[in-house]
């Protein structure tokens, strides 16, 4: 037994007539009269009297034509339910984010929502990458910005905006002559890094696997390295959104990184079954306000998302 048979039989005792019913379903009356021959040998009953001028159901037809109808008005009523809940732009909203993420994402957040929905309660909170994905998966909040790509099933992930990595650079660093510098010359050396602590990256450890900025930062604020360089000389890395919050007289430390081009993308990430599809494109342009449109993926550049 189906949704649409239930359909059908509903058009035919309203139009009493099988030959309209199937014109108003959009079936040829054969198939019309297969679907319900179909429901008629499951349920073993006959539910119209085939017969009668006009057509009409017969006293078990009318019952189960009469439950038909408050089933189908019921399943109206959840998807009106869900799609009142996905247009709903009032409530809790909870939004965790990466560390080196927050700082760009999280003031410009509560200056748009309080302009544009002063009726969501914005509540921000930075974690690690995992724990983001544990809590997400728990339901315990319900979005989460971080590094992609995710990798997860349980989990939906919308590509936000890409962003290279710059080094900064201390001015008595031999690279400092140069006006970009390649990554070959960043492994050769020992780079600032938040990871476990405060510490130096060998080269050996830069060159033994893959460089993603994961590996540099998870859980740690870009402030600490600058000052650090300052301090202590050497290089680190920082992302592209950073770059603002340098202070102007220590903007000459910046160079770009070439020969690749280190990066990284920033997702939004939800569970597969998040429904609030208004608070997501909330959240979405939210970022288009906050992030330079030439970083911007074209997921979101495309307008309202569906979910």
């Amino acid at each position: 037994m189906t949704l649409q048979q239930l359909r059908y039989i509903i058009a035919i005792d309203d139009y009493r007539h099988f030959g309209k019913a199937a014109e108003a379903c959009g079936l040829t009356q054969s198939t019309l009269s297969l679907m319900v021959k179909k429901l008629e040998e499951e349920l073993d009953v006959r539910l119209f009297d085939r017969d009668a001028h006009p057509l009409a159901p017969t006293e078990i037809g009318r019952k189960v034509i009469d439950r038909a109808k408050v089933v189908l008005y019921n399943v109206e009523q959840i998807s009106e339910m869900t799609r009142t809940e996905k247009e709903t732009l009032t409530g809790p909203l909870k939004i965790a984010l990466i560390s080196t993420v927050a700082p760009v994402l999280v003031p410009g957040f509560f200056k748009y929502f309080g302009e544009n929905y002063p009726s969501i309660a914005l509540q921000t909170e930075e974690m690690l990458t995992d724990t983001i994905k544990d809590k997400l998966r728990k339901a315990e909040v319900d979005m989460g910005i971080m590094t992609g790509p995710v990798r997860d099933v349980d989990l939906l992930e919308i590509p936000l905006y890409h962003e290279r990595f710059l080094a900064y650079v201390a001015s008595n660093n031999p690279v400092y002559a140069q006006e970009s510098i390649r990554m070959e010359s960043i492994l050769e050396q020992p780079v600032w890094i938040i990871r476990d602590g405060l510490r130096q990256l060998d080269p050996s450890e830069l060159k033994s696997g893959e460089i993603t900025y994961d590996r540099f930062f998870e859980g740690g604020r870009v402030g600490i390295l600058i000052q650090v360089v300052n301090e202590n000389g050497g290089i680190t890395i920082i992302p592209e959104t950073h770059s603002n919050f340098i202070l102007y007289s220590q903007q000459n430390c910046l160079r770009p990184i070439v020969d690749p081009v280190p990066g990284r993308t920033i997702s939004l990430v939800i569970r597969t079954d998040y429904i609030h599809e208004a608070k997501l494109n909330a959240v979405v342009n939210a970022v288009r306000r906050i992030i330079p449109g030439t970083l911007l993926e074209g997921v979101i550049r495309k307008g309202y998302l569906c979910l």
